[in-house]
């Protein structure tokens, strides 16, 4: 289970936080667009092992889609006017003495 802040907007892999999905979305549209990424992303292995630069172009649009409905690109899901944090370094953010009484997990 990924380390969540407590705002629920970021996971947080190894310093870096990472835009979390927008928790409000419906759980039958969450799981049907996580499906869709996952497909796009096999996808996208399955055109490098063919050298398909042309194939692996189109799906790497369709992670992006993928990403961009479930929130974790694209525009925020927060309506606080907080800004967007994602791929800084925990410890460069507001977010930073929450981290440090972590277990540092993520």
């Amino acid at each position: 289970m990924p380390l969540f802040t407590p705002d629920g907007r970021y996971i947080v892999v190894r310093g870096r936080l990472w835009r979390a999905a927008n928790p409000n979305l419906p759980e039958e549209e969450r799981q049907r667009l996580v499906q869709a990424l996952m497909d796009a992303r096999r996808a996208v292995n399955a055109a490098r092992a063919e050298e398909n630069s042309e194939a692996e172009d189109a799906v790497h649009q369709a992670v992006d889609a993928a990403k961009n409905a479930l929130g974790e690109r694209g525009p925020v899901w927060w309506t606080d006017g907080a800004p967007d944090l994602n791929r800084k370094m925990v410890w460069n953010t507001p977010y930073a003495d929450w981290y440090d009484t972590e277990d540092q997990r993520g």
